[in-house]
């Protein structure tokens, strides 16, 4: 009877608290007290649970936890002397789960009134893109994950084409204000990424999936804290942060293209791996041919260059292939749980994966040339035929992250990131010169990577003094093995015979192979200290400095094979059967290595610091001011494949001041003013006077070891209106003044092959206006309420002005900047349904005509042609947990068109995409 008194007693217990604890469910809230003019966040505010004894005392960047939350709805009391207290009510906590509710506070000179807001409302200004953009120090623009998964964007590159005033050059290469990609730097969590690209400096962006990225924010305005070669604008990528709860999401898509997709089309020929990205030694350049250097010094005996030939891989021409479907997966899990010794720590890890093929069927490529009359152009050398290019691009990311104490957080960041593109390009045409018709094939593959690992911390000491500081490691690579081309001629043995096909088994142009690798390393470590001033007005001082190590290899070596005094017979046979290895023994291959190959190192040695102060002047006027000095050490070793080693030293110190002032004129307006110097750096690639060409009628590219850097002036004007947490309507006025800004021109020179090279011209000028306008359409009527309509624009116009003197051969020694387009326009439509489950966006785009290359005098420029692109995505919820997608891109499938006067330089189309898919996201 005790026993069973004992169980009765623990069986009502064990019942009781059961009970208790379905009567007092609980959760936990999560967030952080922000300032609603500077955007930073606030510590020592006191969270209260209203009609509880829970509550806390914001930490680290204003962030807060709250657990043991009783289920329901909750309202939240927040406190802090020189600030407005705040009430929210309607927070909807279920039980066992995580909330997070950001809060913002404004600061205030005497007690008001507490302020009282919904919690949708309060969340919805500080999630909206446009509260960044509000609460910035200068001019900025972002564009935020909620809205790209609202569109049928796929990676970064086509993400920021929505932000005003950006273009987007081959899909890939970003510009701002109409300024060519030199001018436009790219950063990946605040730190510098390289470039893949040889010639270029800016960083593709197209290689960063959209899946991976959380926002991308683009600077138009310099500040202290920003890196001097900033140009014109910087572009910086933040990954996806964790979770506040434990989530998973899985994404499945597939897509078709008409005309492509189930088509039988031109393929590159494979050896395994090029799906991933990831081929096998099979394209390498064969170690026979490596081993022997440049050549120099060598004798080659008929058997030596017989049995070269021989070790190249035995592909010339494309084969066929059908086209396969659009295709793209994406898996993410993450969360925030008590891992180590009950230690919360934040994670996220993301994978994803898309393929997808470019076919374009009569595409023209031609050269422009001098016409019977004045002031006229007509084409040369002009080639109509089929490319394709078969792309991958895959990536993953691991954030993690966790708050040591209430007052330092300490988090790493991983990403890599790789694409590839496998092309295949048959054209049939004319050359000129020569006077013969031929017939080209072309493989090229290429693949480029970019790695990322970054330990970051920040600490709070105190309610007024932050550190933060970062150290990366990363670094980007580009490997295109075993380009080859093969050129027949086009012959007939009689007036009226047939057309034959014949190898152009003479000179250095009939087959060719090309391998090129590139990789390069940075190091970069960089800190900060901010020191709060005042009270209510949160005025602040900071320093910081920055150290960055750059080290790049970069290698191309081009061979030609030839076969003078050969029979029309073996001319004849499929280039796959003339180097089969059946003429190996008969003594006619000729072999060497062309001279636009070469290599070089670049070692980048850049250290800076900086101070800059935000004052509060009153409670309307901030003053931004400061100044930046760097100290650039570059050296680039460029050696030539036929030519002498040659060194390149450059030594650059710079100042470089910066000052705002940004004026609250109300409560929703505000106008910014600022004047900034910023300075650009010539690329590695442009201080090496090796020469490429692209191997058949292409022209010769040269670097200039003379190059100096350009100098920047900048002033913006920006009025803002802020009607509400969604709505905006602005006008910025912008200028710039360049001091010996670099050019792609073309060599002067009597004849012969032209000569592209990079010079400084004397100066430049490049001004404009920006507008941006969004606004919700429920006043129009309730029915309308779903809908909102945003567009921007950019107006803008440049002058440069070439040295009298200049070795350029140009035909305007004053004309606009290169890659520089008079006008972007972006507008669009959104509906998002009253619950946040369906949604579908309109979007439509618009460039006008941009140079794409200066004018060889007495040529006309060559310029690229407007053009219209519409996109439609939708999204629609089908269960709690599932939501289905459509995108169509593209609809109105505009050419692409470049022109030289008359002349059409490159025309083609690459037709629709449609594309359907769902999410899982419980």
């Amino acid at each position: 009877m005790r026993l069973s008194s004992i169980l009765c007693v623990c069986a009502l217990v064990t019942f009781g608290e059961a009970a208790g604890a379905q009567e007092s469910p609980t959760g936990r809230i999560v967030g952080r007290v922000i300032d609603a003019v500077t955007g930073q966040g606030i510590v020592d505010v006191g969270v209260q649970v209203v009609g509880t004894t829970s509550g806390v005392s914001t930490a680290l960047d204003g962030r807060f936890s709250l657990t043991n939350v009783p289920a329901g709805t909750v309202t939240l009391h927040v406190r802090r002397i020189g600030f407005a207290p705040k009430t929210v009510t309607g927070i909807l906590l279920e039980a066992g789960r995580t909330l997070e509710q950001n809060i913002t506070l404004t600061a205030a000179t005497v007690e008001l009134t507490t302020q009282v807001v919904t919690a949708s409302a309060e969340r919805g200004t500080v999630r909206d893109a446009l509260d960044s953009q509000r609460t910035a120090v200068g001019v900025v623009n972002s564009v935020t994950a909620e809205q790209i998964s609202k569109s049928p964007d796929g990676n970064a590159a086509q993400a920021v084409q929505r932000v005003s005033g950006v273009t987007v050059q081959d899909n890939k290469y970003v510009f701002v204000r109409g300024l060519g990609e030199r001018y436009t730097t790219s950063s990946l969590n605040g730190a510098r990424v390289p470039s893949p690209e040889p010639e270029k400096r800016v960083v593709p962006l197209d290689m960063f999936p959209a899946g991976l990225v959380q926002s991308i924010t683009t600077t138009k305005t310099f500040t202290p804290n920003l890196q001097g070669d900033f140009s014109g604008a910087l572009v910086d990528i933040r990954t996806r942060e964790f979770p506040v709860r434990r989530t998973w999401s899985l994404q499945l898509g597939g897509g078709y293209e008409p005309g492509t997709t189930g088509a039988s089309i031109l393929a590159g020929r494979t050896t395994g791996g090029e799906r991933l990205g990831m081929v096998n030694t099979g394209r390498d350049l064969p170690s026979l041919v490596r081993s022997l250097g440049n050549f120099q010094g060598i004798n080659l005996n008929q058997g030596d260059k017989d049995l070269i030939v021989s070790r190249f891989r035995n592909a010339w021409t494309p084969e066929s292939g059908t086209a396969p479907p659009v295709a793209s997966a994406s898996l993410s899990f993450g969360g925030n749980d008590p891992i180590l010794f009950s230690h919360r720590i934040g994670y996220l890890f993301s994978g994803t994966y898309s393929s997808a093929t470019d076919f374009r069927d009569g595409q023209v490529r031609a050269l422009a040339d001098r016409g019977n009359t004045t002031g006229e152009t007509r084409e040369i050398d002009r080639f109509v035929g089929q490319r394709s290019s078969q792309s991958v691009l895959w990536g993953g990311l691991a954030n993690l992250s966790t708050l040591i104490g209430d007052a330092s957080r300490i988090s790493l960041n991983a990403l890599y990131n790789r694409t590839a593109d496998n092309d295949a390009i048959v054209e049939t045409g004319s050359f000129e010169n020569e006077g013969i018709r031929a017939r080209i094939s072309r493989m090229q593959y290429v693949e480029r990577g970019v790695r990322s690992l970054q330990l970051a911390g920040e600490h709070q000491l105190g309610s007024r003094q932050r550190i933060e500081w970062a150290g990366t490691a990363s670094g980007v690579s580009r490997y295109e093995p075993d380009k080859s081309e093969f050129v027949q001629a086009i012959e007939r043995d009689t007036p009226n015979g047939p057309d034959i096909l014949r190898w152009q088994n003479s000179g250095n142009a009939g087959a060719t192979r090309t391998f090129s690798d590139l990789d390069e390393k940075s190091r970069e470590v960089s800190g900060s200290y901010q020191m709060l001033l005042g009270s209510s007005r949160q005025s602040s001082f900071r320093i910081g400095a920055l150290s960055r190590r750059t080290d790049r290899d970069a290698d191309t070596r081009a061979y030609a094979i030839s076969a003078n005094g050969i029979s029309n017979a073996v001319r004849e046979l499929p280039p796959e059967q003339i180097f089969d290895g059946r003429f190996a023994s008969s003594k006619i291959f000729d072999f060497g290595p062309l001279a636009q190959g070469g290599s070089y190192t670049a070692h980048d040695r850049l250290s800076a610091a900086y101070a800059m102060a935000e004052i509060a002047l009153t409670d309307r006027l901030r003053l931004i001011g400061g100044a930046r000095y760097e100290s650039d050490r570059l050296e680039v070793d460029a050696f030539s494949t036929l030519g002498s080693p040659v060194y390149t030293s450059k030594r650059w110190n710079d100042l470089l001041p910066s000052l705002a002032l940004n004026v609250k004129l109300n409560d929703s307006q505000q106008l910014r003013l600022s004047a900034s110097r910023t300075l650009a750096r010539p690329e590695y690639r442009e201080l090496s006077p090796i020469k490429s060409r692209d191997v058949l009628n292409g022209d010769d590219t040269q670097g200039n070891e003379n190059l100096s850097r350009t100098n920047i002036s900048n002033a913006d004007l920006r009025w803002e209106w802020y009607p509400s947490s969604s709505e905006v309507l602005s006008i910025g006025l912008f200028a710039k003044r360049f001091d010996l800004p670099i050019e792609r021109v073309y060599r002067a020179a009597g004849s012969g092959t032209r000569t592209v090279f990079y010079t400084n011209a004397e100066s430049a000028d490049n001004y404009g206006v920006e507008l941006e306008m969004r606004k919700d359409l429920g006043f129009l009527g309730k029915a309308l309420t779903p809908f909102a309509v945003f567009t921007n624009l950019t107006a803008m116009q440049s002058t440069i002005h070439l040295f009298k003197d200049t070795e350029a051969s140009a035909t305007n020694l004053s004309r606009r900047m290169v890659g520089q387009a008079p006008y972007v326009f972006n507008a669009g439509l959104s509906y998002t349904s009253l619950g946040g489950g369906s949604s579908a966006t309109l979007l439509f785009n618009r460039i006008g005509d941009r140079i794409d290359a200066a004018g060889d005098s007495p040529l006309p420029d060559v310029i690229q042609r407007g053009r219209s692109v519409l996109d439609l995505s939708l999204r629609f919820g089908l269960t709690r947990i599932v939501t289905a997608r459509f995108d169509a891109k593209n609809l109105f499938d505009s050419s692409y068109e470049t022109t030289q006067g008359t002349a059409t330089r490159e025309l083609y189309q690459t037709g629709r995409t449609i594309q359907a898919g769902f999410q899982i996201r419980p």
